[in-house]
């Protein structure tokens, strides 16, 4: 019996080091780390698991993201489905789909906040996308469901 769950353990152990971690982070981390990144190109899509053109549009970004490997650009995949959902919806959702990207899951209190600081402009519908080039302080937003040559040329005008 012993021998036998040991030898589970050992057949799902490596499952799960391959599974994508989604961490928590607030807007003010998202911000720093942005800032941070002085040659790096940010794509910041603002997405949900119930959320069906977010759906549509995310294999564009996983696309985009590995055509781009060769460059100084990350793109990051904030989902901003609930926190109590982080288990039972977003780790899945993101295993299913394979995503390779990296995924986060916006961990704020008050929504409105960290929509006024992600954009003023923003009034809060996903999908949405932030692309930001720190180095050349531009920065634009757009709240839409993008195409990839939509998505393609927004990177080309900032970067």
């Amino acid at each position: 019996m012993i021998k036998r769950c040991l030898v589970l353990i050992c057949l799902l152990l490596p499952l799960s080091l391959f599974a994508q971690k989604v961490p928590l982070i607030s807007v003010d981390q998202l911000n720093k780390r942005i800032s941070k990144g002085k040659d790096t190109v940010f794509v910041v899509n603002f997405w949900a698991t119930w959320c069906a053109p977010c759906i549509k549009e995310l294999p564009y970004f996983e696309r985009f993201s590995k055509e781009t490997k060769q460059q100084p650009v990350k793109v990051l995949l904030v989902s901003v489905d609930f926190k109590s959902k982080l288990e039972t919806a977003v780790k899945p959702f993101v295993k299913k789909n394979n995503l390779q990207s990296e995924v986060l899951l916006m961990n704020e209190k008050d929504q409105q906040i960290f929509i006024d600081k992600v954009d003023k402009s923003w009034s809060g519908a996903i999908p949405a996308t932030l692309l930001v080039n720190p180095r050349k302080q531009k920065r634009k937003f757009l709240e839409k469901e993008l195409t990839y040559n939509e998505l393609v040329n927004l990177y080309k005008s900032i970067r």
